[in-house]
């Protein structure tokens, strides 16, 4: 049976479209401003591959920390550059921000990508003291998650500095993918989906995690994110009235909850 409508966001989200052009137009519209106040650095590499680079946002005064975001877009879609303005309510609480892209299938496999997000957390660690929260929604959320286990290729002294990761509506298991048509552009097994579910990992050691959920996501991402919640006894926060879409907005808010959920009250 394919599961394809269960992933179906868009379809499920009234003018949907209207979400992606703002998406654009914000992005660029602070991308622009910032760097032009000279308080971002862009297009920084951390691999050799075009994608294998991130745009890091300086706040007005000291970095307090490092807030990485990851995007989504079921590793198909997307880059750093569609979604710049997630920065502001972190940089507005005086964090900096890193926002890397990554290679996309079927280019790179996911857990290729689990490695080069690892990868960018790295170099972008180099640039800013201090401690390391991560985020990310969709895709990005699983990617984050990620970012607690073993098998990740962080170092030990970046690993240390992560005091919080925050998965927004993630991808926590992803062996149903195999029942969706995007899984022949993924071309996920048996055995790769379970290594790459967060749902049948551990929870990070000695890292606070806490699940961000819209209401009203499509019945799978809630259920997907109540069952990472479960298995890792961790927070979860659904929040009323919010979509696979708008779920991400309160990154812009630094009065927001979801940022009290990132970097505390």
């Amino acid at each position: 049976m394919s599961l394809d409508d269960d992933y179906a966001n868009a379809a499920y989200i009234p003018d949907a479209d209207s979400f992606l052009e703002y998406w654009d137009e914000a992005a660029r519209n602070y991308r622009e401003a910032e760097h032009t106040l000279g308080r971002a650095q862009l297009n920084q590499p951390y691999g050799p591959h075009l994608d294998q680079a991130f745009d890091l946002f300086y706040p007005a005064a000291r970095p307090l920390g490092l807030v990485v975001f990851v995007h989504g877009g079921y590793w198909l879609r997307f880059g750093r550059r569609d979604f710049s303005h997630l920065a502001q309510g972190a940089c507005l609480r005086d964090w900096a921000v890193a926002m890397p892209s990554y290679p996309l299938a079927p280019e790179a496999s996911i857990p290729e990508i689990t490695q080069f997000v690892a990868m960018a957390i790295t170099e972008a660690a180099l640039r800013i003291a201090g401690p390391i929260v991560l985020v990310g929604h969709s895709a990005g959320g699983h990617l984050v998650a990620r970012m607690g286990q073993d098998d990740v290729d962080l170092p030990s002294v970046v690993r240390g500095r992560i005091q919080n990761i925050v998965p927004i509506s993630p991808v926590a298991d992803l062996l149903p993918l195999m029942q969706t048509e995007m899984n022949a552009t993924l071309n996920l097994t048996t055995a790769s989906a379970k290594a790459e579910s967060p749902a049948y990992r551990p929870k990070p050691n000695d890292t606070d995690v806490h699940i961000w959920v819209g209401a009203e996501e499509r019945p799978v991402f809630l259920e997907q994110a109540k069952l990472l919640a479960t298995n890792w006894q961790v927070d979860l926060t659904v929040e009323a009235s919010k979509h696979h879409f708008d779920i991400i907005a309160g990154l812009e808010d630094p009065d927001s909850p979801l940022m009290a959920a990132l970097l505390g009250d």
